[in-house]
């Protein structure tokens, strides 16, 4: 049997998962563990139980001056802006991909203008999202708009081209108008494809949340980075690492299991 059609059963498909991730810890123990016999008090590769100690005190203990626990605090102001930036883009490109793959004139008007802007780079135009909207809330939650709204877009409006325009016939033989076609016909073969859409722009989303949040904000995950950074508090920064990274799998997993739930013809996989 040729090895493209070997498929593992489930304990060792169960471990070749794991095995990644048990050599990286490994991989990371012993550079910790060569730093810290050179250096005891070296603050770069910190042992696994500092990091295990750190996250409990983090977890659990409140702050002194402000009497509260600073990491849920910062979750809870990163999360907001997450789903704010990654929902208002999922419904823009949703209404946006449906009018451009559907409607030719739409098409002609806006689908070269969404492929250019799609080319400008979030990250560069920062400065001018703070001075057009301030340093508040606004200005994080529309970078994360900026950042993947074009793609969404793209990839919705490319989608609805796809569809086999025989349905799009049926349809307007039976009499459906525009409207009952996009609800009716595109709308129901859409929003599996932005489910999967919006779980490959999670990683962006998040990238431009840090970023915006370590220039300018006073509360969050990526301001608590940047703000312990100037200590070498190696140990808080990959606590907060480890911790979005649990939160961006956790959202993934819920929205995989939204997918295959809601959809299962799918079979979402990715």
């Amino acid at each position: 049997m040729r090895l493209i059609n070997r498929q593992p059963g489930v304990a060792l498909k169960a471990a070749l998962m794991a095995l990644p991730f048990v050599l990286t810890f490994v991989a990371y123990w012993i550079g910790s563990e060569i730093r810290l016999a050179e250096n005891p008090s070296d603050k770069l590769l910190p042992a696994p139980s500092t990091i295990a100690a750190t996250a409990e005190r983090l977890f659990t203990e409140p702050d002194r001056r402000s009497d509260r626990i600073l990491l849920w605090h910062d979750t809870a102001a990163s999360l907001m802006r997450l789903f704010l930036g990654v929902g208002i883009s999922a419904l823009l490109a949703t209404i946006l991909g449906v009018l451009i793959g559907l409607l030719p004139h739409v098409r002609a008007t806006l689908a070269g203008f969404v492929a250019v802007v799609s080319m400008i780079p979030p990250l560069a135009i920062l400065p001018i999202l703070f001075i057009v909207f301030g340093l508040g809330e606004l200005s994080k939650v529309v970078l994360i708009i900026v950042g993947i709204l074009p793609f969404l877009i793209r990839d919705q409006s490319q989608r609805v081209l796809d569809i086999p325009r025989e349905m799009i016939v049926k349809a307007e033989t039976l009499g459906a108008s525009s409207l009952v076609i996009a609800l009716r016909v595109v709308l129901p073969q859409l929003l599996p494809r932005l489910i999967q859409s919006v779980r490959l722009s999670l990683g962006p989303a998040w990238l431009f949340l840090i970023a915006a949040e370590a220039i300018a904000s006073e509360v969050g995950l990526g301001y608590r980075i940047f703000l312990v950074r100037r200590f070498l508090a190696m140990d808080v920064i990959l606590t907060y690492v480890l911790w979005i990274t649990l939160l961006a799998f956790l959202m993934d997993l819920a929205l995989r299991t939204l997918s295959r739930k809601a959809f299962p013809w799918t079979e979402a996989s990715l």
